[in-house]
């Protein structure tokens, strides 16, 4: 040490140069080492979030698709953030005495015919081997079997009588009735089973083409696909009334998936266009419409609800947004979105057992869905007070919680994403508590569109327009049907009879899945 200072010059000014000098090291030293603890900190942040995108990537392959969380995880939570699902003390559960239900198997449906096969003893075995006297039939003992005879085709031939008189000036014919497809071979049957087959069933037209050939029937692909574009355009007033029902009532859930239209004006083959989904109508009479577009633009949705006004759920997509704003819709979001979120950063975080906020928020959100299934079955005020009483209170926790957990997060890790969206969708997310008809997610609309998802699978993609307008007309009236509990086949059957005989608004009206029930149709 006293070397060292034996080496400083005894000049101030050069003492003072060299404490400068050394204070810029200093500087330049600090600037330096806080440059490479940022860098640290975003190669932290960049590797956090790789690891829970290969977490979460691992958890969508190999585990199970359940939101839930295994009860045995909430036993690893810290003790301050303890989650108890309990209710307020003023709540009453009703729980329904157990019953339990009888086994064996369920008997067969009383509306399938029965063929009667009788086993009697012969002669000799009805001779008792005691006093040799013939045995007395006392009764009988009856079990059934379910046979199924591979489908019945036939040929209907339509023979029309001449008339004419001897004067050799007039001739007439009988009429024939409209038929769905004019000069066609397909009757309203066998329209009805090849569109069940494919939009019900998503059995693809090629696999149905081979199907016939099975049973010495050839009917080319190239013309069960004109079939089905001339069945979706026969029913356009049926969807347009359907149209006008839906639009009537003030509720109406919506979403979108992908559909490839191979030959479509000014697009590529492989670009993706888009089917519209919209659940609405009242409970007692619901709709489901599938509508086809090329994009995905926030004119589509103000196209679909001219003249719409009330309440729109949706997903967090904000090309609903500009429709909310013209028709001054109240919006409604999707908490079953925010759930998946929180439901995501929890497999993002791999085996790591430790209590994150993810695992915090998805237990808030489920309490609020617990308050759902005990209020499932109450009418529409009965709901709304119990979520005024129940659930509003766990909605002023979570909004407490998300103001104090947000800034605490970093907003590129998957529970930082989880709480952006349920931070940026607040307003949406909580606007279900306004009317105890709406519901706390937008399931409804996405199980709608299942079955269009499924065929896709199936089908993969539409060759034209006209081919997917005519799908989308065909999926929106089986799966209207089937909300109003009617049996597909029998339902089109019914209409591609009945339809082309209709001459008036009044007796199309009659034919809606709305306005009919099955007696009615097995009547006709």
């Amino acid at each position: 040490m006293k070397k060292v200072l034996n080496q400083l010059p005894n000049d101030i000014e050069l003492l003072k140069s060299l404490v400068f000098e050394q204070a810029l090291k200093l500087t330049e030293t600090a600037n330096h080492n806080e440059q490479l603890s940022s860098q640290n900190q975003q190669y932290k942040t960049q590797i956090l979030t790789l690891q829970e995108q290969l977490n979460l990537a691992l958890a969508r392959r190999y585990a199970a698709s359940s939101e839930k969380i295994a009860p045995n995880q909430y036993r690893l939570f810290d003790e301050a953030e303890t989650d108890v699902e309990v209710l307020p003390e003023s709540a009453e559960v009703t729980v329904p005495a157990h019953t339990r239900k009888k086994g064996g198997r369920k008997k067969l449906p009383k509306t399938l015919p029965r063929v009667d096969v009788i086993y009697e003893l012969s002669a000799a075995a009805r001779i008792c081997p005691h006093d040799g006297a013939t045995l007395a039939e006392i009764g009988e003992v009856t079990s059934e079997q379910l046979d199924i005879i591979p489908a019945k085709i036939q040929v209907i031939r339509h023979i029309r009588k001449q008339y004419a008189c001897k004067c050799g000036q007039c001739i007439r014919i009988a009429a024939l009735p409209n038929q769905p497809i004019p000069k066609s071979m397909a009757s309203p049957g066998l329209l009805a089973h090849i569109t069940v087959s494919k939009y019900q069933d998503a059995l693809p037209l090629y696999r149905q083409e081979t199907i016939l050939q099975r049973i010495g029937v050839e009917i080319p692909r190239a013309t069960l696909s004109n079939w089905m574009i001339r069945s979706g355009a026969l029913i356009q007033p049926l969807i347009n009334l359907l149209r006008d029902q839906m639009l009537d009532y003030d509720i109406i859930q919506m979403d979108e998936t992908p559909v490839q239209v191979l030959k479509e004006p000014d697009k590529r083959a492989q670009s993706k266009s888009y089917i519209w989904l919209q659940h609405g109508g009242p409970p007692a009479k619901p709709v489901i419409l599938y509508d086809y577009d090329p994009g995905r633009s926030a004119q589509v949705p103000k196209r679909l609800l001219e003249g719409f006004s009330g309440y729109l759920q949706t997903d967090g997509y904000a090309g609903y947004n500009a429709v909310v704003a013209v028709n001054g819709l109240v919006h409604v979001g999707c908490m079953a979105h925010a759930r998946r979120r929180f439901s995501d950063a929890v497999k993002a975080q791999g085996r790591n057992k430790k209590r994150g906020k993810a695992h915090r928020g998805l237990s808030l959100i489920r309490r609020l869905y617990r308050v759902e299934t005990l209020a499932r079955k109450l009418t529409a005020e009965e709901r709304y007070s119990m979520r005024q009483q129940q659930a509003v209170p766990i909605i002023k926790e979570i909004r407490s919680w998300l103001e104090n957990t947000l800034p605490q997060i970093p907003p590129s890790s998957a529970t930082g994403k989880a709480l952006s969206y349920l931070h940026s969708e607040w307003q949406q997310l909580t606007a279900y508590l306004k009317d105890g008809r709406l519901e706390i997610d937008n399931n409804g609309a996405e199980n709608a569109i299942r079955p269009f998802v499924l065929g896709r699978k199936n089908w993969l993609f539409s060759t034209s327009v006209k081919g997917v307008k005519s799908s989308a007309n065909l999926y929106s009236l089986i799966e209207t049907a089937k909300a109003n509990g009617l049996e597909p086949y029998a339902y089109l059957r019914y209409v591609f009879t009945e339809l082309p005989k209709a001459e008036t608004v009044e007796a199309i009206e009659a034919l809606l899945p709305t306005n009919i029930n099955m007696d009615q149709i097995r009547g006709g």
